[in-house]
């Protein structure tokens, strides 16, 4: 595990989305309750919804509506009725998200202005979400962010979603990078399955949606907030390379 004395020199930072860069909470939210609606069901909480996010749009929707096939990160048919049930909200739901993803989206604290400083410390930097990769990239545009990134790929950009590693893997081709000059950094257990299957360090925010099943996953390292992440990486960027410790 990172610590403060032992913080490893990267070149490659690959970022979560959602929980990790924005707060999408209310939004996600909405779009959701506004396809239950649709479909003759009750609104859910907020904290509830959150607790689905993480596996892309489809599962997000087969969740809320009570489908889910079985547990974990695999989008499975469910055929017949419910088939069609999952299909509808999914459509309902990608509607009105297309038309409301920044209505109350923003950045948490620190993330502009701390991405801005990683960039001309010499990180290159991506971001790697299982939300669908046109809105992730709208998103990302809309809110300043567009020059920070090499690449911003989606849930629907490769054949398999997070936690399986392929998207990471690409970027690392992609950049030149090796996996131990790189890290995953999210809120999500999803996301520190997925940098370890790659072989990159593990780095978790515990602002995030899922800040309990993070921690269970047992990331490399925790931060608090990006603020101080960010501190760490800049550090890092001018001391000693640390050699790779576990993960």
């Amino acid at each position: 595990m990172a610590t403060d004395k032992n913080f490893p020199f990267l070149d490659l930072l690959v970022w979560d989305l959602d929980g990790t860069l924005i707060d999408s909470g209310p939004d996600l939210v909405a779009a959701v309750n506004a396809a239950l609606t649709a479909m003759g069901r009750a609104p859910l909480p907020e904290a509830e919804v959150a607790r689905y996010v993480g596996d892309g749009a489809a599962r997000l929707m087969q969740r809320a509506l009570g489908l889910e096939a079985s547990p974990g990160p695999a989008f499975e048919p469910l055929g017949g009725e419910a088939e069609a049930q999952s299909a509808r909200g999914l459509e309902l739901f990608l509607a009105h998200y297309a038309e409301h993803k920044l209505d109350h989206t923003v950045l948490y604290p620190g993330v502009s202005a701390g991405l801005e400083a990683l960039a001309a410390a010499g990180y290159q930097m991506a971001v790697l979400t299982n939300k669908p990769v046109r809105p992730s990239r709208e998103i990302v545009d809309g809110l300043g962010l567009g020059g920070r990134f090499c690449a911003v790929y989606g849930g629907d950009s490769f054949d398999c979603k997070k936690p399986d590693p392929v998207g990471l893997r690409t970027l690392l081709a992609e950049r030149g990078v090796e996996a131990a000059r790189a890290a995953m950094i999210g809120d999500s257990a999803v996301d520190v399955r997925t940098g370890r299957a790659a072989g990159v360090w593990t780095w978790g925010v515990s602002y995030g949606f899922a800040p309990a099943a993070m921690r269970a996953a047992a990331p490399d390292w925790i931060a608090s907030d990006f603020t101080e992440l960010c501190r760490h990486l800049l550090q890092a960027r001018t001391a000693p390379p640390a050699p790779r410790s576990g993960g």
